[in-house]
């Protein structure tokens, strides 16, 4: 039992001083020497733990979209109605995505290191499957036209992650307010007459 604990916590140590480092340095100015260091464990220990440096990344990616799906479920979870649960986690998602270490990590190194088709995979596993839910209980109960759900949430999720990288570039004080409010028109098209 205490070697099963030990790995973890040199896991765990590897994972958190690699995030901070890559959330504040950047993936490609980052190197393994530091990383270990950082962890104060050694090269050998990081490499049974992990393959590669893109290894590690991919962990930490994993960990950053975790807790955004989670930042987004307890945000729609408080809401009382379907629809209002649809609109506050979409606009948690986007709030989420306004922190540096967020926006560094997930939304510019994400999809450079492990490429689109990967990074979308796990952005799918971390929370795409929120969005269809919500978006199938909106059409069960009659609030959106019935519609196939998978390409709604695809476009829904293509456009806010398309507004989370123009967040994550852009130095407007109004950016967060103003395409939470364009997003809220958006949805807003989606609504049943």
């Amino acid at each position: 039992m205490r070697r099963a604990e030990q790995r973890e916590q040199t896991r765990h140590a590897l994972v958190r001083e690699s995030r901070r480092l890559f959330a504040t340095h950047g993936y490609g100015a980052v190197g393994l020497a530091q990383i270990v260091a950082a962890a104060g464990v050694t090269k050998g220990a990081l490499y049974h733990h992990f393959a590669s440096k893109a290894d590690v990344f991919r962990a930490v990616l994993e960990l950053v979209q975790q807790e955004v799906a989670e930042q987004v479920v307890t945000a729609a979870e408080a809401q009382h109605d379907a629809w209002a649960r649809l609109t506050a986690g979409c606009r948690a998602f986007l709030t989420a995505s306004t922190a540096p270490q967020v926006q560094r990590i997930m939304l510019v190194d994400g999809p450079a290191v492990l490429g689109w088709a990967e990074w979308r995979a796990l952005d799918e596993a971390a929370s795409a499957h929120h969005l269809a839910e919500a978006l199938a209980d909106l059409i069960t109960d009659g609030t959106i036209a019935a519609q196939p759900v998978t390409p709604l949430a695809h476009l829904l999720s293509g456009a806010m992650n398309e507004a989370a990288l123009w967040l994550a570039t852009t130095t407007s004080p109004q950016a967060l307010e103003q395409t939470c409010a364009a997003l809220t028109r958006l949805l807003e098209g989606l609504r049943a007459r």
